[in-house]
């Protein structure tokens, strides 16, 4: 299972860098999702797939009994998701906003917006 997410996180990162390299401010927004998407996915593939119970201690135990997920990497996940969705909204809310001004997407054509 951990050769094909490496393979899947390896396509997502080239993806990703294919994106962000267009001069399109929309397809740069979706080359960052993807990245996050990516960095996600290789946190998850590094710190070991397991099929374990949840991290949780028994009552009147010191210590989780017997084999349990880690749950640092999934924390770490879902502060990136929290993350990269508000980065993605104030990216969206940017985009719109330098759409009305310079009626373009292109980066290239963005060069003159104090008219």
């Amino acid at each position: 299972m951990e050769p094909l997410l490496a393979l899947v996180v390896g396509a997502l990162y080239a993806a990703a860098i294919y994106m962000l390299l267009r001069r399109s401010i929309v397809k740069i927004v979706i080359g960052l999702i993807l990245l996050s998407n990516a960095a996600n996915l290789l946190i998850f593939t590094a710190a070991g797939l397991t099929r374990a119970a949840p991290p949780l201690v028994p009552e009147g135990a010191l210590r989780p009994v017997g084999a349990v997920a880690d749950p640092l990497p999934q924390a770490l996940v879902l502060t990136a998701i929290v993350i990269a969705f508000g980065v993605l909204a104030f990216a969206v809310v940017l985009i719109h906003r330098a759409y009305e001004v310079v009626q373009t997407d292109d980066l290239d054509r963005m060069k003159s917006t104090d008219a």
